[in-house]
């Protein structure tokens, strides 16, 4: 593609300061400089995007905000000139884009700016209505229509809207994609006569006990907006300039030099000598006093209140003591067996009590006998401490 670029004549503006400033910029008017490229019997629908800034500089200037949804929608530039532009040109470069075609198209808005002082607005009101975005209400004829009722309640001679800012400006949430939400936006007006009865109801106690609740505070004049304007009137401003401006002169600035506190008198050289033993009886003797008394306390329990060996063996029934011997015993053999494994089988199989009598059946060797060449099964004869079983004889006589 080859891009291509015109620039337009200038056109100018004459905005008054403190006066709401807005002007649109009209795909439409731009189309006529982009050569349509459609098929026959298309009509051509472009998306145009446009750039804005102050001649010389990269941005706009701070007092003046653009807007646009999306390339096939009307670009807006607006808000509220300051005092200090007055009788100073502002040039403002509008560029406009075809991304279709990647052509460009260029002219200049030359901004001046009158002064307000023939028409001073000093009782101001910010209204933040919630179901509109800013684009929506830069509108003639949507904010004719606001401007309108803020007429109907306040009755001013002269009513002008001074600033339009989206919510999202002043620190709002993006809205969800539901329900057609909207983001909201402050509107604020100017008139030349203290607020109605109607706008200070806000003021009652009342209404900011509601508000400071999250409630809807009760306003007589609000069903004059609520057909078209939703108003959070716990949002409402209300600024007097009257009363701010003899305010504001009774304040006395001072020269930004602080006064003389005399010469710097740094602390003596001779310092007084601290004892610091009574910080180390307390950060260490003390701690160690009472881990000490702990530790002899557990001690006692732990040592001095145990039953003992005797006592339980004492508690304890004879044959249960045989079978904790016989356990012990089976267990020291099984662990000389893991030391040597080529030893004779253990004698663990063998009876430890008399099965009849009950009575603790003596061991055959001792400890330190050497059993390595003992058989694993004993005959009779050689188990002379064991009480045979009487057999059973003919007719039921035993012997």
């Amino acid at each position: 593609y080859t891009i291509l670029s015109k620039v337009h004549s200038d056109r100018n503006v004459y905005p008054s300061a403190g006066v709401l400033f807005v002007h649109v910029l009209e795909r439409e008017y731009f189309k006529g400089e982009f050569p349509p490229y459609p098929k026959p019997g298309e009509v051509s629908n472009d998306p145009i995007t446009f750039n804005t800034n102050l001649m010389g500089y990269p941005d706009r200037p701070g007092w003046l905000r653009y807007i646009q949804r999306t390339p096939y929608s009307d670009g807006v530039l607006y808000g509220s000139p300051t005092v200090e532009n007055v009788g100073k040109p502002t040039i403002i470069e509008i560029t406009a884009y075809n991304r279709r075609t990647f052509e460009t198209a260029r002219h200049n808005l030359v901004i001046n700016i009158m002064s307000a002082e023939d028409f001073p607005l000093p009782y101001q009101a910010e209204f933040f209505i919630r179901n509109m975005n800013v684009e929506e209400m830069l509108a003639s004829e949507v904010l004719g229509d606001f401007l309108g009722a803020v007429k109907n309640v306040w009755q001013p001679e002269r009513l002008n809207a001074i600033n339009i800012t989206s919510a999202l400006d002043r620190g709002g949430r993006v809205p969800l994609p539901i329900n057609d939400m909207k983001e909201g936006v402050y509107v604020m007006v100017g008139a030349d006569v203290p607020f109605s009865s109607c706008l200070r109801e806000v003021e009652n106690p009342q209404n900011q006990l509601r508000c400071s609740q999250e409630m809807e505070p009760v306003i007589t004049c609000d069903k004059k907006f609520r057909t078209q304007f939703h108003i959070d009137w716990c949002k409402i401003s209300l600024v007097d300039n009257t009363k701010q401006v003899s305010t504001f002169q009774e304040v006395i600035r001072g020269e930004g030099i602080l006064p003389d506190g005399g010469e710097y008198k740094p602390p003596s050289d001779t310092l007084k000598s601290r004892d610091y033993y009574s910080d180390f009886l307390i950060t260490l003797a003390v701690p160690s006093a009472i881990a000490l008394v702990l530790f002899l306390i557990l001690a006692y329990i732990m040592c001095c209140r145990r039953e003992g060996v005797e006592k339980r063996n004492m508690q304890t029934p004879d044959i249960q003591l045989v079978h904790h011997s016989a356990i012990q015993k089976s267990t020291k053999e099984l662990r000389d067996m893991s030391k040597n494994r080529e030893i004779a089988w253990p004698l663990s199989t063998l009876p430890v009590f008399n099965p009849v009598t009950g009575e603790i059946v003596p061991p055959l060797h001792t400890d330190s006998y050497d059993n390595t060449s003992m058989p694993l099964m004993q005959t009779q004869q050689n188990l002379q401490h064991q009480t045979q079983i009487p057999q059973q004889q003919s007719a039921g006589q035993y012997w």
